[in-house]
């Protein structure tokens, strides 16, 4: 702005009576002003994605460089889509998709069997890019305090021994620090869904529901961890989302 207000003091200088200043100025500070707001749109980041394999040859995970949603979201139906997310619902307007899970910058599409991802990749792509440039919905407000309504009711439900709890409470707090981040890598998520009697049942979302190493996950890792962890685990097996 040096700049402008040097050539302010210089024709602030010439003779009023000859040509009055605002004739100069006024055009010269309309110029600036588009000047800036085209360097505004101009820097605007551009809309990247790329994807990742994952240990599920159904499952595809599309990694963006824009957060989509601070949290996880599961969709194994439209029905559910439709009410709290837009961009699931328009993902599940495609034919091949069978499920949407949206988590921080990516999202992972489970496909029906019968399709092949080497038909199907690039028009992913190109539909996920377009529509979060467009910057529309991905996740309506009171998504979280329904899953989280909904979970608290779950619980609430079931009837632990005081010691018990404690022991839920120790397998949940391993499942989100060592469990959680390591499958988040490959497009999935693990939830906890309950303990009775030695038995820990956790649910497979994303890439993780239906994988075929999903098994060897957690039998070789999970279960494995939870008993050097928690001697009194027995076993952990898995419900499918």
């Amino acid at each position: 702005m040096a700049f402008l207000a040097e050539i302010r003091y210089s024709i602030l200088s010439l003779n009023n009576d000859l040509c009055p200043p605002h004739i100069f100025l006024e055009p010269f500070q309309a110029f600036v002003i588009y000047k800036n707001m085209e360097s505004t749109t101009a820097t605007k980041n551009p809309v990247l994605i790329y994807t990742e394999q994952t240990p599920n040859p159904e499952s595809l995970k599309f990694v963006t460089n824009k957060m989509l949603y601070a949290g996880t979201a599961d969709f194994r139906t439209r029905e559910l889509a439709d009410e709290y997310s837009p961009l699931a619902a328009a993902l599940f307007d495609l034919p091949y998709v069978k499920s949407v899970y949206i988590c921080n910058n990516f999202v992972t599409l489970t496909k029906e069997i019968n399709y092949a991802w080497e038909d199907l990749m690039i028009r992913t792509k190109d539909f996920i890019k377009n529509y979060v440039a467009e910057e529309k919905p991905v996740i309506l407000d009171g998504f979280a305090e329904a899953m989280t309504a909904a979970e608290d009711k779950r619980m609430s439900e079931i009837n632990y021994s005081e010691d018990d709890g404690e022991m839920v409470k120790r397998i949940r707090e391993l499942i989100d620090t060592y469990v959680k981040p390591a499958v988040e890598m490959d497009g999935g998520n693990i939830e906890f869904k309950s303990y009775h009697d030695g038995v820990v049942t956790l649910i497979m979302q994303g890439a993780c529901s239906g994988c075929p190493s999903s098994t060897v996950t957690l039998k070789s890792g999970i279960e494995a961890m939870l008993k050097r962890m928690i001697p009194q685990v027995k076993e952990v097996v898995q419900e499918m989302a």
